[in-house]
């Protein structure tokens, strides 16, 4: 199993330390272990800072410590929002030899999409019109990423998804983009965890109009901020990409995307 999400005591929101989690992948039995820990410098409220230099050196650590048990992912995740954020996010990425690199959107417009005050003062439909928007108009600018992670994040946070006929259209224009840019997106499991029930991250739908469009670059990953979470529901990961019609995950080292047969 491969898994390319996960999150230690390095972020803000987790509070594991990072050889724990490694050593929870080890005792599963997982071929290659991502950490992506969360760089999201302009975040509302409080920003998802990284201490680099602590970062970098224990993952370089933990390479070499477990190189025989496990390969070790030396990623990072960071938060796209629009203006000098992409900036900073740019010299983050560039700034360490990473295998890999998530780029998330956990905000737009400067709004936490978490948080009610996205969803103020307008329609739910309106409110996903807004969000695939902002993320299209992002990913037209911001390249410095490998795989679009948890995709359709949005439907985590709502009692009721609007119909697909309301913002695929913008959906399909963002999957024009990571198509003709070779990038990827994920499966990321965390939809179990959060009791999205039959709406996984990617829905159904946004994982075939992918693969339909020419998308071939899937990742794996847990979300998990917790070593019981390390590699949780991967096996389920993997029939949806086969139920897609693809027969191959996606791995990186160096940037590079790497296929192994499923």
């Amino acid at each position: 199993m491969y898994d390319y999400h996960t999150h230690s005591f390095f972020s803000g929101d987790s509070k594991t330390p990072l050889e724990e989690m490694v050593a929870r992948a080890v005792s599963l039995g997982l071929v290659e272990y991502a950490v992506t820990d969360h760089f999201d410098p302009d975040y509302p409220d409080y920003p998802f800072t990284l201490s680099f230099p602590e970062y970098h050196a224990e993952l370089i650590r933990l390479e070499a410590l477990y190189r025989e048990k496990i390969r070790l992912v030396k990623g990072i995740e960071v938060g796209i929002q629009h203006g000098d954020t992409l900036k900073k996010c740019s010299a983050a990425v560039n700034a360490f030899p990473y295998d890999f690199v998530l780029g998330s959107f956990h905000c737009a417009e400067g709004f936490d999409i978490c948080r009610k005050d996205f969803f103020a003062g307008r329609s739910l439909e309106d409110a996903y019109i807004v969000f695939y928007s902002y993320m299209l108009d992002c990913l037209k600018k911001f390249k410095d990423y490998d795989v679009l992670s948890h995709f359709n994040v949005i439907d985590r946070y709502v009692d009721r998804i609007p119909d697909d006929e309301v913002y695929m259209d913008i959906v399909e224009k963002i999957i024009d983009i990571l198509v003709a840019d070779g990038k990827g997106i994920e499966i990321n499991t965390s939809s179990f965890r959060y009791g999205m029930g039959e709406r996984t991250l990617p829905s159904a739908a946004i994982l075939a109009r992918y693969v339909k469009m020419g998308g071939e670059i899937i990742t794996t990953g847990s979300d998990a901020h917790r070593a019981k979470d390390v590699g949780y529901m991967l096996d389920h990961a993997r029939e949806m990409i086969k139920a897609a019609g693809l027969n191959r995950i996606a791995s990186f080292k160096n940037r590079e995307v790497r296929f192994v047969a499923l």
